[in-house]
């Protein structure tokens, strides 16, 4: 399975469980600091998860992003209280790795793109003669 559909899966998946998280604690009152970025990364979620593979694919990472600081501040908010939210923490590491992964261009490291030469810390070879000077900018005055 590519990593856009499963993208798209986990987007909609912690959609749905947010969703429902909201209904099984009651929690669509005023004084509910996290209904409206709960809202938000309900309906950024499933916006990006169903929008085109071109458009999904720029779309999923930012709303994973957003998904990750709104989770993580309420596994914050649980520890302050010395809880454990685990549903949030669970929530929050399955965004984190999916907002990572797709940011990442496909099939390349962080240090190197695809199809790029490699650089000298890399192994390859200069492509001036041994013993002769990099060449001067132009504009400068050869310095002794």
């Amino acid at each position: 399975m590519r990593l856009l559909t499963l993208g798209r899966l986990a987007a909609a998946v912690l959609s749905v469980l947010t969703f429902v998280f909201l209904f099984l604690h009651d929690s669509w009152h005023a004084d509910n600091l996290f209904l409206v970025p709960d809202l938000i990364l309900i309906a950024a979620l499933a916006v990006a998860a169903a929008l085109p593979a071109r458009h999904a694919a720029a779309a999923l990472p930012i709303a994973f992003a957003y998904t990750t600081g709104v989770l993580a501040t309420s596994v914050a908010s649980y520890a302050v209280r010395s809880e454990l939210g685990l549903p949030s923490l669970a929530g929050a590491l399955t965004a984190l790795g999916f907002a990572v992964a797709l940011a990442r261009p496909n099939g390349t490291t962080p240090t190197r793109r695809a199809g790029a030469a490699p650089s000298r810390s890399e192994g390859a070879a200069s492509t001036r003669p041994a013993g002769t000077a990099s060449p001067q900018p132009q504009g400068t005055v050869p310095t002794r």
